[in-house]
């Protein structure tokens, strides 16, 4: 639901918050309950019987919400509350975080859970994106290597430094004049391995983009890495640990997650292909014992259902036989665990041996499609 120009967005999303306000008022002065539709949308099913739409970016189905219903009744007042906060927003053309909407009315709102799935909502009534709202994410990720982009009039010039860590805009919209001289993107899951690759210079030694989410990837660095991929045309890969979590983040980057699914077309990177680490390294790299640990009850869980996601069967089979491989295991690793041969092990040999065996797969799928 990404938006056309700022100003005529804008001036659209007040028009329809003034329609939807005035439609529920009418409603209440001829004696009726408003009916307010929000449409669900998913970004996987565990239906593995048979073709599934999720791909299709269509809503999976609709909630009614009423006033009618006891349990609707505080869900839409925060729901119109945020409504007049983005509008006001919108109006003086300001910005505000999800945090900053949750401390306006912290009694009413009790959890910031709540503001953010009112947010939610309105994208889903407004057909638009969060940031369309004015409503942005305090970033939190950060990029290196060569690339040079304005932003809101500042210049990033990362490749005069390609191993100094920028960090991530916000307003992704702003970025303007992006180049680079790049030959790859790497996603790396934590700030840990990012630093790693930071102190080993790893960017000068190899031309790439390295960017970090620490963690589970927030919009603006989500958004950031769809635009680099749009604009620049480059591979893009992805370094996660070996853990359920790791590939769910992984899963994340590639698919979407399923509390934004209304806006995953705009967020996902379908592009993005899995470096490592793989539960097959810890032999193929010689791991010892002791830098396994042994899977807990809930990363079991976890795994057992990731694994019915529609996505692993119909898109990503390879990406479930080793996840199947985990979970036969029982084990899992960080990708820290390499440096058990040497501090620069993961630099100087584990990424270059997995980008090149992605470029000889990538290679290997082009010639079969020609």
């Amino acid at each position: 639901m990404e938006g056309i120009h700022s100003s005529t967005r804008s001036r659209d999303l007040l028009r329809k918050i003034k329609e939807f306000t005035l439609s529920i008022l009418e409603d209440l002065s001829e004696g009726r309950s408003p009916l307010i539709f929000i449409q669900s949308f998913r970004t996987y099913c565990t239906n593995l019987d048979s073709i599934c739409s999720c791909r299709s970016n269509k809503p999976s189905g609709h909630e009614v919400l009423t006033f009618q219903k006891e349990s609707h009744v505080h869900r839409i007042d925060v729901l119109l509350r945020v409504l007049l906060i983005v509008q006001q927003l919108l109006q003086e053309n300001k910005h505000a975080s999800k945090r900053d909407i949750y401390y306006m009315h912290s009694l009413l709102f009790s959890d910031q859970s709540v503001v953010d799935r009112a947010i939610n909502d309105i994208c889903i009534l407004l057909q638009c994106s969060r940031h369309n709202l004015n409503v942005v994410s305090v970033g939190n990720g950060l990029v290196m290597g060569w690339l040079r982009f304005f932003e809101a009039g500042r210049k990033f010039d990362c490749i005069n430094s390609p191993n100094s860590a920028h960090t991530i805009p916000v307003l992704v919209e702003d970025v303007k004049d992006l180049v680079s001289a790049a030959l790859y993107i790497l996603v790396v899951e934590k700030e840990s391995v990012f630093q790693r690759l930071e102190n080993d210079k790893f960017c000068s030694k190899n031309r790439c983009i390295v960017i970090t989410g620490r963690g589970y990837p927030d919009v603006p660095t989500r958004r950031f890495l769809r635009l680099l991929v749009d604009k620049l045309g480059l591979p893009v890969y992805c370094l996660v640990d070996c853990d359920p979590y790791g590939f769910d983040i992984l899963a994340t980057y590639r698919f979407g997650s399923m509390q934004m699914a209304y806006d995953a077309k705009f967020l996902r990177v379908p592009q993005i292909q899995w470096l490592g680490a793989f539960p097959s390294d810890s032999e193929n790299y010689d791991l010892p014992k002791r830098c396994l640990l042994p899977l807990t009850i809930e990363d079991k869980r976890k795994t057992e259902a990731m694994l019915q996601r529609c996505y692993l069967h119909q898109e990503v089979p390879d990406w479930r036989s080793e996840l199947e491989l985990m979970l036969q295991r029982g084990t899992k690793f960080e990708i820290e665990a390499l440096s058990v041969h040497s501090l620069s092990f993961l630099t100087e040999v584990y990424i270059p041996a997995q980008e090149h065996r992605g470029q000889k797969s990538e290679k290997g799928k082009a010639k079969l499609s020609e």
